[in-house]
């Protein structure tokens, strides 16, 4: 497996020097073509996700749409300039000291390893947001296509690589490999020639990528998307005035698609003494049917974290339902206080699953305490009246310091792809807080920037050249324009 592995490696690296002679639109009409080639596959590849991860069709069929979307509007951001923002400063002779000309642009890192998800298997995979992403920066990409769904992501790959054959790029821009071990996935992170890493799991592999990139003789960035709990913060009002309606918003959001997306809100902060929100959780809880998960290992380890948790000193289950089927996993609710969540950081451990802890505060202090003690999240939620709100100026501080994404009287559970869209958050959801791995700025995670000082126009990249032959939004002294010099 090495020597292939090293065979790949090669292969990406000279198709990345390659792909560092296209111009940002020639980069964009291979991300176009890709879609072409994505959205034409029929019902072979729905039919089949469906039978490898037990997602219903609907879901699959919306996560497909999403998945084209990605594409084209990632190009499409890439083709107007306005992610790997161009900027210009002309020369000013007459100043003293003379300023030279420079320009800056972006350049792809290099050869980029794609780690797929379980969890989403066609937007988070091996045709996902890592992928696009890194091909838009002109990085070519090796993807650990992911055992779970196998076939679906052979279909998906097989579709990229006719598309990049249609174009007439270099055969190495993409390619997948399913590693037989754990060692073969961690020598293509080891590789010289490798460049970055793109990872959507667990924190323990995200962690130990991490940890492999950053002891190479030449460490390289991973983005690893990893662990988050999106506590939901509601305040005194709005369960006074609305605890039923939250209960079952808030069961709603922690049972969709059996609990396994990233955003999942695992715990719950609420007022201390509401007997009839816990009445309206637990019946809500009990109308949820348990479903398969996306794979039985899964759906072991749900089970298994969700009794180390509930065997935790003070916690108490509040609801459980439990299957003879294989595979399975049903919804769940314990509770516990603020002082044990306090004391306790085995509390914060993710349940990737449909459970939820609720945590009950008995004064806003306590609640600030906790905004304090939780770990980096994806998202934060506050579901508040308006008016009390402002109250708790200090609560939204400490909640913006931990997660990537805050709102307001909604759930977590759901993510657009959109340029203001950032899905990540600090240390440890994320391993850097500083990057999305949604919407069009996710490409920046795989492009550096270089500065041209007093370069010829004749030899600058198109998207610097005086007469802007690409025709792209630019900086120009302080101003965008799309003006030529």
């Amino acid at each position: 497996m090495r020597e292939e592995i090293n065979q790949l490696v090669t292969q990406a690296h000279e198709a990345y020097l390659s792909l560092r002679k296209t111009t940002f639109k020639q980069r964009a009409e291979l991300m176009n073509l890709i879609a072409d080639e994505i959205e034409a596959l029929g019902e072979e590849l729905i039919q089949t996700a469906h039978e490898e991860t037990h997602l219903p069709v609907a879901r699959l069929t919306g996560e497909k749409g999403r998945t084209i979307f990605q594409w084209r509007s990632y190009g499409a951001a890439l083709a107007a300039g306005t992610v790997l923002d161009v900027r210009i400063d002309t020369a000013l002779p007459e100043r003293t000291p003379a300023r030279p000309d420079i320009r800056k642009t972006y350049v792809g890192l290099g050869p980029v390893v794609v780690f797929g998800a379980s969890n989403f298997p066609f937007a988070f995979s091996t045709a996902g947001g890592d992928t696009a992403s890194a091909i838009a920066a002109g990085c070519s990409v090796i993807v650990k296509g992911h055992d779970a769904h196998k076939k679906t992501a052979q279909i998906m790959g097989d579709a990229i690589t006719r598309a990049i054959q249609k174009a007439g790029y270099h055969a190495g821009t993409f390619a997948q490999v399913f590693p037989t071990n754990r060692e073969a996935s961690q020598e293509l992170v080891k590789h010289l020639l490798v460049k970055a890493v793109g990872f959507t799991g667990s924190y323990a592999g995200g962690k130990a990528l991490f940890d492999i990139a950053n002891q190479r003789p030449e460490p390289i960035p991973v983005f690893s998307e990893m662990g988050s709990v999106n506590p939901v913060f509601v305040l005194p009002e709005k369960m006074k005035n609305s605890p039923v309606e939250v209960a079952q918003q808030y069961i709603a959001s922690l049972t969709l698609g059996v609990g396994q997306f990233c955003t999942n809100p695992g715990i719950l902060v609420v007022p201390a003494e509401q007997e009839d929100f816990q009445k309206a959780l637990v019946e809500a809880a009990a109308q949820v049917a348990p479903c398969k998960m996306l794979h039985e290992g899964i759906a072991a380890s749900y089970v298994q974290n969700m009794n180390t948790l509930t065997a935790q000193e003070n916690v108490e289950i509040l609801h459980s339902a439990s299957s003879t089927e294989k595979g399975v996993g049903a919804a769940a609710l314990a509770f516990t206080t603020a002082e044990t969540f306090l004391a306790n950081q085995a509390l914060q451990e993710e349940v990737f699953g449909p459970f939820g802890l609720v945590v009950a505060y008995s004064n806003p202090k306590q609640l600030e305490e906790i905004a304090q003690k939780i770990h980096g999240q994806l998202t934060c939620t506050v579901l508040g009246e308006e008016a009390e709100i402002a109250q708790y100026e200090d609560l939204i501080l400490y909640i913006t310091d931990k997660c990537g994404r805050i709102l307001f009287n909604g759930f977590p559970t759901g993510v657009e792809v959109v340029s203001s869209m950032h899905h990540g958050g600090p240390f440890p959801a994320c391993t850097d807080s500083r990057f999305t791995s949604v919407g069009p700025d996710s490409i920046r995670r795989f492009a550096r920037p270089v500065s041209y000082q007093n370069v010829p126009d004749a030899y600058l990249p198109a998207e610097l050249k005086n007469a802007n032959p690409l025709g792209l939004y630019r900086l120009v002294d302080g101003k965008i324009t799309q003006e030529a010099l």
